[in-house]
């Protein structure tokens, strides 16, 4: 079982998009930011980064400026129904020179050539003080995550789960009510594509924790995926 320690509970649950179009700084910040803890989607342009925006929730974007279609993603945040914070690469001196060219709110840069250590920092501080702007607590029914302790809990019964049990039940929270598909989960769980297989056991472990009491509320509907149902057990 993993114990949260200060200095990763907040990556753990956190998913990042990175947009570079160099593929050697790509792959390097996508490795040094998953060993990190974090879950990270690297794509090389901004277009790209629109598809990944309509697919998934993302905690912070990554951004290097010397993207070709920058614009695509300027245009597309505004409409994002919550709009994570920016992260620049850039080799801009000047954080006001940087948001018309991004178009929008950008909470921090980092100037090129940049340290990992210099960059996790800064993602760090730009998560923690979203999360703090922020609800911390998902709920449903008497089932409760706190995003600030990383700690989750059915009723009174505080839920031991593992870093990877505490992602996939934060996607089935934030998706309640919807189904999602086992290849979706492990992309959100792990950032990367697994055998059907290991989200079943997954899935299992986290059911034998939160479902000891009734009525169950995590669901399979065979042939498509899990869901968390809807109908809410009053607290």
């Amino acid at each position: 079982m993993h114990s949260f320690t200060p200095h990763d509970r907040i990556r753990y649950g956190s998913r990042l998009l990175a947009a570079v179009p160099d593929p050697g700084l790509r792959h390097a910040l996508a490795a040094r930011l998953g060993s990190s803890g974090y879950l990270v989607d690297a794509v090389e342009t901004g277009a790209a980064a629109v598809g990944r925006l309509g697919e998934q929730r993302f905690d912070l974007i990554i951004v290097d400026v010397d993207i070709p279609d920058l614009r695509d993603l300027a245009d597309h945040r505004p409409a994002l129904a919550e709009r994570p914070p920016v992260l620049c690469v850039t080799s801009c001196e000047s954080l006001e020179l940087l948001v018309p060219e991004v178009g929008g709110d950008v909470g921090d840069y980092v100037t090129k050539p940049c340290r990992a250590a210099e960059l996790l920092a800064r993602v760090e501080v730009l998560l923690r003080a979203r999360n703090a702007a922020r609800e911390p607590v998902l709920r449903h029914g008497d089932l409760l995550l706190d995003e600030v302790v990383y700690q989750a809990w059915r009723g009174d019964r505080r839920l031991e789960v593992t870093a990877a049990e505490y992602r996939l039940l934060r996607q089935l929270l934030l998706n309640a009510g919807r189904v999602l598909s086992k290849e979706q989960l492990a992309w959100q769980v792990w950032g990367e594509s697994r055998d059907t297989g290991a989200i079943e056991r997954l899935m299992s472990r986290l059911r034998h924790k939160v479902d000891q009491e009734q009525p169950a509320l995590i669901h399979t509907r065979r042939g498509f995926g899990y869901w968390l149902s809807v109908e809410a057990v009053p607290i």
